[in-house]
Parts: structure tokens; C-alpha cells; sequence
């Protein structure tokens, strides 16, 4: 599985912030927000840091997506049951 950030950018654009800001709203290294901006892992710490911030929920400002597995765009057993029962 991997993580993309793109719904934390939208809010920040939504919000007329820029990553300065959310920075200096958070106490974020620039490490760290360049991880975001990379669409790497970070610590639940820093998401909940985040959404503190923000009032918002991990949900507004992540997607976790499903990788591929095998070949074409087949996805992994879990995520498609789940998929199945929503």
C-alpha cells in the first residue's frame, strides 16, 4: 500500500496556506513536509499534528492506495473485499 498527500495540498490551497504555514501551524521540520510532498511515510504523530492544526480528520488530507499485484491492475484480496462490501 502506499500513501498520497494530494487532499492535504488541496486543503492548503483551499485555505490560502502555504507549506510555511503549515509549518509554522504544526512545528513540522522541513524534513517532514518534504516527505508529505514526496508522498512518503511519516508518523501517525505528524498526521495527528496535522489534523490538529487543520480540524480536520486523517481522511481529508490522505489516501492510502492499493498497489497492483501480479499483473494488470489486479488488487490485493483485502482491499477488494472490502471494496465488495461498501
Amino acid at each position: 500500500m502506499s500513501v498520497n498527500y494530494k487532499k492535504l495540498w488541496k486543503l492548503l490551497i483551499d485555505r490560502d496556506m502555504k507549506k510555511k504555514d503549515l509549518i509554522a501551524a504544526t512545528g513540522l521540520s522541513t524534513v517532514t513536509v518534504a516527505k508529505l510532498a514526496k508522498n512518503q511515510n511519516v508518523t501517525t504523530d505528524v498526521l495527528v499534528r496535522i489534523c490538529t492544526a487543520l480540524g480536520c480528520n486523517v481522511g481529508d488530507i490522505m489516501d492510502i492506495l492499493p498497489e497492483s499485484c501480479g499483473e494488470g491492475t489486479a488488487l490485493p484480496a483485502l482491499y477488494a473485499a472490502e471494496t465488495a462490501r461498501q
